[in-house]
């Protein structure tokens, strides 16, 4: 498995996510043990889920002949578009923030970033895999222009998710209660000011960040 890693340039990457992930669940248990709670344990969830997308960009490197099959790479984005937005979802859970006391404050503030940033993380990476696929039949321009409508989807996902409280699972469990808020919002966007609010601004940031992201990846290491 290591060296299936290695020929794909990921065991750095994988070893470095593995540290951040175990750190952030190190944080958790230790604050359910002094705290004697079991709140904001539920982020451990959050970062699997976080974690599904980058799996599966992953996957398709590590097993290279999946790439040529279009209907393969068709699921793989599938499955990956409905889980991306689970990676920045974790930002929102800085809300909790608000009603959880049993922690000091810049215990809590500074776990719950921790746990954001590997989220963050898991899913740019992906997002990055994603390029590289549509990189072999598409310009870069227009995969900019994709990337860049993408984290809006990711948006509105994080805000089915937070405020509407639906799962990406629920897609699949209740596809026409799904569809129909879907729907609703598309149809009659005025009727729903705070989704688009929310959805625009948050696509922003996101934006901000992933090409942040990618501008730190292209600069090249000083050479001695």
């Amino acid at each position: 498995m290591i060296k299936a890693l290695k020929a794909a340039g990921r065991f750095e990457q994988t070893l470095f996510m593995a540290i951040i992930s175990l750190f952030c669940f190190a944080a958790s248990i230790f604050r359910v043990f002094y705290s004697g709670t079991y709140a904001l344990i539920s982020l451990n969830w959050n970062l699997f889920l976080a974690f599904v997308p980058w799996a599966l960009t992953s996957f398709s490197f590590l097993k290279p002949r999946i790439q040529k099959s279009p209907l393969s790479i068709a699921l793989i984005f599938i499955f990956w578009l409905l889980f991306f937005p689970n990676a920045p979802y974790i930002i929102t859970d800085l809300f909790h923030l608000r009603v959880i006391k049993t922690m000091p404050l810049w215990y809590d503030t500074l776990m719950i970033l921790s746990y954001t940033w590997a989220g963050l993380f898991y899913g740019f990476l992906s997002l990055w895999d994603i390029e590289s696929i549509l990189g072999r039949k598409l310009s870069p321009p227009l995969i900019t222009v994709i990337s860049t409508i993408l984290l809006f989807i990711g948006s509105f996902g994080i805000y089915m998710g937070r405020y509407l409280r639906w799962n990406t699972w629920d897609l699949f469990t209740k596809p026409q209660e799904v569809l129909g808020e879907i729907g609703d919002r598309l149809i009659n966007p005025f009727g729903h000011q705070t989704t688009w609010g929310m959805t625009i601004f948050m696509g922003c940031f996101l934006n901000i960040l992933y090409w942040s992201f990618r501008l730190i990846r292209r600069k090249p290491a000083k050479t001695m």
